[in-house]
């Protein structure tokens, strides 16, 4: 009797040591794809705000001519742009067209969607504009000396630089399955 109770609780020890070495198994996996839709997701913040957004201020047309000739053709991203991205980028949220969708979930309505191309399978990233706030940015696109209000050649005087402040919702995820995925949010200031 007492050797089938010493096996009886070995057993049980033996069982929620097995049940703990399972739990970590399935949380290391999972921590393995959260990390590489973060990745993914950080891969599109990084091409929204070095790439794209910058391209896209002050003419916008050129702008999203230049990126569609530059992703167009590219087999390892492909982009597409909204209609409504244009008044998002240029106006304050409360003068956006009623077609502006302000819902902060950046699969629903998106303004850029790409796919990025993986070794381990494609990731889509979708990025919604939710809220702009103009400030006094120079969007013209030419790049002024900065010394000249130092060098004493400028006037000296110049307004308080108040940035454009856009705020953008990212959502990255694997293309095959849209449960891996992993979300953003992002303040870009120009």
């Amino acid at each position: 009797m007492t050797a089938l109770m010493f096996t009886l609780i070995s057993l049980g020890i033996i069982m929620a040591l097995l049940q703990m070495v399972l739990m970590g198994t399935k949380m290391s996996a999972s921590q393995k794809t959260y990390r590489n839709s973060l990745e993914a997701s950080y891969g599109g913040v990084e091409l929204v705000a070095k790439e794209i957004i910058p391209q896209l201020f002050g003419n916008y047309s050129n702008g999203s001519r230049a990126l569609n000739s530059t992703f167009g053709s590219s087999s390892q991203i492909s982009l597409s742009l909204s209609a409504s991205l244009k008044d998002k980028l240029a106006k304050d949220t409360n003068n956006w067209p009623s077609t502006a969708n302000k819902i902060p979930d950046a699969k629903i309505s998106p303004d850029m969607t790409f796919k990025l191309a993986g070794t381990n399978g494609n990731f889509m990233v979708y990025n919604k504009v939710v809220d702009t706030v103009t400030g006094n940015s120079d969007v013209s696109g030419r790049d002024l000396d900065p010394g000249i209000g130092v060098a004493g050649s400028g006037s000296g005087i110049a307004p308080k630089h108040s940035p454009h402040l856009i705020t953008i919702e990212v959502q990255g995820e694997r293309e095959t399955n849209p449960k891996e995925k992993a979300m953003l949010s992002v303040l870009y200031a120009y």
